[in-house]
């Protein structure tokens, strides 16, 4: 059976949960969570939809170089993109 789990702790780990990072029963337990709970449902679904938006970008075409070089900056500051 699949470990209960609050908002809080759902939102916490959900990067990971999308990414497929977790352990199995990890994965499990988000996923139930999500499954019952109308208030973060919809914050993992614009997540999911993020991802797959940001994932179709990939080529240089997508933004301009100085502007990508910014953002990548901006996140390498924020912890999100390794150095």
């Amino acid at each position: 059976m699949a470990e209960k789990m609050d908002c809080t702790a759902a939102m916490r780990q959900l990067w990971d949960f999308l990414d497929g990072e977790l352990t199995e029963e990890r994965m499990t337990a988000v996923r139930a969570h999500l499954d019952r709970c109308s208030g973060c449902l919809p914050h993992a679904d614009f997540e999911r939809a993020f991802l797959e938006a940001l994932s179709g970008c990939k080529s240089k075409q997508c933004a301009p170089e100085g502007l990508r070089k910014k953002i990548f900056e901006r996140l390498r500051e924020a912890g999100f993109v390794g150095r």
